[in-house]
């Protein structure tokens, strides 16, 4: 959900409704294909059946609005997990990428949200959180959390990813770190240059406020002074040793992202690419029961402590 839309009553909800809409009738076009999936049981009988699940999530608590009563009707729609914020802090707590610092980590409501969700059984999801959101929710949660798209910040020191710390406390309460492939979470290479292209285009726009083609024509000299870096596999491995090395084997999965982004890693250009992704991490060392963990067993053995704290 954008992060605009808490500003509107009704808005974020109305969009998340309409969502929800739209892969419900994914389902209801291709029955032989998909199936919803609202429980680990489901996976596993939807896998039994040859269909690929469709479980559901909400990224960004927006949704919620300023009342808890719509994490039920949320829950009744079939959603299982939140991610709490996105873009900017929102009414619920403090997102990675907002400097603002609005709620210095969980808001008051932001500790009642969790604390439904619990009740609930819906998976807190702590990716694009800030690390003080981070820490109020695993201390709030009587559930274990997860990151469904997170890189390790040791590895590559971007604010949307997960320090150290946390990756052992997230161990210690049973969760998940899933690693993403975005390209600049785990390439600190790209990371870098997108940082000085968007000081670059800033300091255009500074120059030529009045002329936009001048601006576009400057960047592009500028993008071929500057070719652009690419992740690669080996990045994404990199992340996932480092945090099979902090938080334990149990505790890891993979969220590529795939459907959130417009460039991808090397070697890692869709889901076809994943057996060579299992591959290098075999040859790594990883046994065969760690990647079966790691390809979903981590993330089920999760959903299901998720349920059984429910109530």
């Amino acid at each position: 959900l954008p992060a605009d839309r808490q500003d509107t009553p009704g808005a974020a909800q109305a969009l998340a409704d309409s969502l929800i809409d739209l892969v419900e009738a994914i389902v209801n076009r291709a029955p032989e294909k998909f199936a919803l999936a609202r429980s680990p049981e489901d996976v596993r009988r939807n896998h039994d059946a040859g269909l690929i699940s469709l479980p559901m999530g909400m990224e960004n608590g927006a949704g919620i609005e300023d009342d808890l009563a719509n994490l039920k009707h949320f829950y009744d729609r079939g959603i299982r997990y939140i991610t709490l914020t996105h873009g900017k802090d929102n009414r619920i707590c403090d997102s990675s990428y907002d400097t603002t610092g609005t709620w210095q980590g969980l808001s008051p409501f932001g500790e009642q949200v969790v604390a439904e969700m619990n009740r609930l059984g819906m998976l807190v999801d702590l990716s694009h959180a800030a690390p003080a959101t981070m820490a109020d929710a695993l201390r709030c949660s009587r559930a274990p959390v997860a990151c469904t798209h997170s890189g390790a910040r040791s590895v590559t020191d971007h604010p949307r990813n997960v320090p150290d710390e946390i990756l052992e406390r997230i161990a210690e309460a049973d969760g998940i770190v899933m690693a993403t492939f975005v390209p600049q979470f785990v390439c600190a290479a790209v990371r870098d240059h997108r940082v000085a292209r968007r000081a670059e285009s800033a300091r255009l726009r500074e120059r030529y406020p009045d002329r936009p083609e001048r601006r576009r024509r400057a960047l592009r000299e500028w993008d071929g002074l500057h070719p652009a870096p690419r992740a690669s596999l080996a990045d994404v491995v990199g992340h996932l040793e480092h945090l099979r090395a902090v938080a334990g084997v149990e505790h890891v999965g993979i969220g590529s992202d795939f459907d959130g982004i417009e460039e991808v890693p090397t070697g890692l250009e869709d889901v076809a690419a994943y057996p060579a992704l299992f591959a290098r991490l075999a040859r790594a060392g990883w046994s065969e029961p760690e990647l079966r963990a790691l390809a979903g067993g981590n993330l089920l053995r999760v959903l299901r402590a998720v349920q059984a704290a429910a109530g």
